[in-house]
């Protein structure tokens, strides 16, 4: 798995946008035990927390010791330095796997072995992620074009996986239907500057050109809001959820 989130994780920690709580509760309601959930690639703990609040423990591991060092704290959650594919855990120990936005990095067999190694029987995996937010069309516009045009070279090629909605990814569970949920912010115009510079392709632009290149839209996007201090944006959270 590619680490490329520690440079900015402390821009992580402000500007990602959080989970529907709807999502997450539709989640748990499939889950026969809720004594120990695992949030692999946990990031800065975001999904952690939300399970937290309904596990009796969560595991919590991530690559990154950076954004482990930004994580939401709380009594029940530990957090771990390892990688997906190979965990710590004991065998058939979890209820619950979540792994939001950072499936697209695993090396999909290993981790899938690792999958059936540590949940129970009828334990549920959940695979969580999103692409580009929509909000006015002027903005929206603006986003469209930096996203292709401007960044589109210095996207990893795993990046295809989050544009293809997670529909081109293995999944070799009995997959359980979700509804279809959304997050809907308001952010200011330095809201989105700030969650564009959490992009993987931000930092590999910085790392060839020497520049940021999101100042390239900020006027723009100034403009676009016409004196809004902030806009609606929505964002769509696509789902997979399976039992073993």
């Amino acid at each position: 798995m590619k680490d490329n989130f520690s440079n900015q994780a402390d821009l992580y920690a402000k500007y990602r946008p959080s989970y529907p709580q709807s999502l997450i509760q539709e989640i748990f309601s499939h889950c026969k035990e809720r004594q120990l959930a695992w949030d692999c690639a946990c990031g800065n703990g975001q999904i952690s927390a939300m399970l937290s609040d309904t596990f009796k423990k969560v595991f919590a591991s991530d690559i990154s010791q950076k954004q482990i060092d930004h994580a939401i704290q709380k009594p029940n959650i530990s957090y771990h330095i390892e990688k997906a594919e190979n965990s710590s855990l004991k065998d058939t120990s979890i209820d619950l796997i979540i792994v939001a936005q950072a499936f697209h990095w695993f090396h999909f067999d290993e981790f899938y072995k690792e999958v059936r190694r540590v949940l129970k029987p009828n334990g549920l995996v959940a695979v969580l992620g999103y692409g580009l937010f929509t909000s006015i069309p002027e903005v929206d516009e603006i986003i469209q074009r930096f996203y292709v045009e401007v960044v589109g070279d210095y996207w990893d090629p795993e990046r295809r996986y989050l544009d293809e909605k997670y529909e081109s990814i293995p999944f070799p569970f009995n997959e359980i239907k979700t509804e279809k949920h959304y997050t809907k912010l308001k952010w200011s115009v330095d809201d989105i500057l700030g969650y564009i510079n959490t992009w993987s392709a931000i930092q590999n632009y910085i790392n060839k050109n020497g520049n940021n290149p999101s100042s390239m839209i900020e006027a723009d996007l100034i403009k676009a809001f016409n004196c809004a201090s902030k806009i609606e944006i929505s964002i769509e959270i696509f789902t997979k959820v399976g039992a073993k």
